[in-house]
């Protein structure tokens, strides 16, 4: 079994990293793109984890697709360089505006996941 869920595990995170890239490449607008990722992902994952799925299903979308998909690490760059450039309240409202529409995502997909 463990095989199984790291072979779901590998190829919803493969999935998810290319889907992340086209994603990146049909917004073209350099922090549009992050937030709708990590919005988007946040609402999927609050469905996967709100719903009845298991098992290796469960995890290709949740830890694999979500995972690879969602962005972390550019938002913190992104956040880091607006304060860089001497962008503090941008950066402020950057950081704080996506946590906030994230938490609301994941909880809306808790929601939907639960109705299903």
């Amino acid at each position: 079994m463990a095989l199984v869920s790291a072979l779901a595990v590998g190829v919803g995170g493969a999935i998810g990293a290319v889907a992340r890239y086209a994603v990146s490449l049909a917004i073209e607008r350099q922090h549009l793109d992050t937030v709708a990722i990590n919005i988007s992902g946040s609402f999927l994952i609050g469905v996967v984890l709100g719903s009845n799925l298991g098992g290796p299903a469960a995890l290709a979308l949740s830890v694999g697709f979500c995972g690879a998909f969602t962005t972390f690490s550019s938002f913190a760059v992104e956040t880091a360089r607006l304060a860089e450039d001497g962008h503090l309240a941008d950066a402020a409202r950057y950081a704080i505006g996506t946590l906030l529409a994230a938490l609301v995502a994941v909880l809306a997909g808790f929601a939907v996941g639960r109705a299903l």
